[in-house]
């Protein structure tokens, strides 16, 4: 994937949203299957994710748990943009909590692969409330640090 652009990444990150289903549980059980993944360049991935009651802690906002998932998710997802089928073993997962969502709203999640090296990725990731359709409210930050294996990659 080596020098191509948008469409290419864009269709390779469904495609690995897409193998992700059945294989993950928990990834099955917040419904992360019926995400939209708005756009997907190399290093960059934007994500849509509707709240449902799942999504939700006691007082109605979206769980720490939930976020901390997202998290994973997206960090997979955005190294898959540097060509990876397989994204690894999550080493670090460190999320900040700022804000809240409720069953409803829309979620918009921002990955960044900072660096995908050898053996070791490098991602952050930002969670917004959406406001009619734009970014509003932080939800959370996070970095998330996974290994990899280069040899997993597909090839162009």
């Amino acid at each position: 994937m080596e020098g191509t652009e948008g469409a290419s990444e864009l269709e390779h990150v469904k495609g690995v949203a897409e193998r992700m289903q059945g294989n993950s549980p928990i990834y099955d059980f917040l419904g992360l299957s019926s995400a939209t993944i708005v756009s997907a360049t190399k290093g960059t991935v934007i994500a849509n994710i509707l709240l449902e009651k799942n999504h939700v802690n006691s007082r109605g906002t979206i769980h720490g748990s939930v976020s901390a998932t997202i998290v994973d998710w997206s960090g997979g997802l955005v190294i898959a943009t540097h060509g990876l089928e397989k994204t690894g073993a999550s080493i670090d997962i460190h999320v900040t909590y700022i804000g809240g969502a409720q069953v409803g709203d829309t979620i918009e999640v921002e990955a960044k692969a900072n660096k995908v090296g050898r053996s070791i990725a490098f991602t952050t990731i930002r969670i917004y409330k959406l406001i009619e359709g734009r970014p509003g409210p932080l939800v959370a930050t996070a970095s998330h640090t996974k290994y990899i294996s280069q040899a997993s990659s597909v090839k162009p």
